[in-house]
């Protein structure tokens, strides 16, 4: 008797799917409990004459009383956690129920509001895991973003709210790569820093930007008998446009600008469907003259990208001076603008 042999995988995925809902189910409940036990604690040290003491005392009897039944996840840190736990997330509807609590404690550390919405919204909209969530926060995501758009447009495009219209909006400069396990003070050739993208190819995707699939690697083209080889190609749904990204280990030049700049009118001209847009390119480089880049393109050029990739993550200050220097850029830009 043949038998379909699509049988046991289909079961096997249903049972997977069924689980998988049960498991959020519960992580769902279980932060609604914490978020209600947060609030009931909330509401009692309100009454409380001295509340910073009060509060103190407050968390600390909690535990002791319920960490000897329920455990060390009742401890006094924990019980201080669902209090801030309510804080944060005053409104029981605004919570997103494809977060798991783990991820809700991580977004609890975050003073920032704007930044909080922005990391719900992208943890959401992406399928993060935790793991991925804290890589991005510790990566300084939305600060990245920030250094090349306005704070509007980076939570609007994190949101749905609209579309990117620029590829700056969701490609990131600088380019963390500590994933790949590379150390920084070596020196690599391209093809192994291209090798290493693809070994860790769904990293890359996150820290690349939303709504990027792999397409070629090596890609050949032939252009009236001469051959070249392009080192990556992907597609980006959002911006619905080819994306090539060609790999730098030294400090970048205006030849590589032109040789990167050919490919994309390649792919224009003869990969391009019509109601595509026009191909981007990344220059992904190790380091670069920002006006060596200007002036090499022409002006308002916004299909070439140059953006640096470092493989370490910053510093809280090296952030701090990235963000400053930004800023300084653009004052400069603005009163240069002023006076002409």
């Amino acid at each position: 008797m043949l038998i379909n042999q699509s049988i046991i995988p289909d079961i096997k995925a249903i049972i997977a799917n069924a689980q998988d809902k049960a498991i959020r189910a519960v992580d769902t409940e279980r932060t609604l409990m914490y978020w209600n036990i947060g609030k009931r604690i909330f509401e009692e040290e309100q009454q409380g004459k001295d509340r910073a003491e009060y509060g103190e005392y407050l968390t600390k009897y909690i535990a002791q009383q319920l960490e000897p039944d329920y455990g060390s996840g009742y401890s006094k840190r924990q019980i201080e956690l669902f209090r801030q736990f309510y804080r944060t997330f005053p409104i029981a509807n605004a919570l997103r129920s494809q977060l798991s609590w783990t991820q809700y404690k991580t977004l609890i550390r975050l003073d920032n509001q704007d930044q909080r919405q922005f990391y719900i919204a992208e943890a959401v909209k992406n399928n993060w895991t935790t793991r991925q969530l804290e890589r991005q926060i510790n990566s300084s995501l939305y600060e990245r973003l920030l250094l090349s758009n306005d704070k509007e447009s980076v939570l609007a495009v994190a949101k749905n709210e609209k579309l990117p219209s620029d590829a700056k909006e969701i490609i990131k400069d600088p380019m963390y790569l500590e994933f790949m396990g590379l150390k920084r003070e070596a020196s690599y050739y391209e093809k192994d820093l291209e090798q290493a993208i693809i070994t860790h190819l769904q990293d890359f995707l996150l820290e690349i930007g939303n709504g990027f699939s792999f397409v070629a690697r090596q890609k050949r083209i032939h252009i009236e008998g001469d051959e070249f080889f392009v080192d990556l190609v992907f597609y980006n749904r959002l911006l619905q446009c080819f994306v090539i990204i060609e790999i730098k280990t030294t400090k970048l030049t205006h030849q590589d600008i032109g040789q990167l700049q050919m490919y994309v009118n390649y792919y224009d001209r003869i990969e391009k469907l019509p109601t595509e847009n026009s191909t981007i390119g990344i220059l992904l480089c190790a380091d670069k003259n920002d006006a060596v880049v200007k002036f090499t393109l022409p002006e308002n050029a916004k299909n070439i990208i140059a953006s640096q990739y470092k493989l370490y993550l910053p510093t809280e200050q090296q952030l701090l001076e990235e963000v400053n220097k930004e800023l300084e850029k653009r004052e400069d830009s603005y009163f240069t603008n002023e006076k002409n």
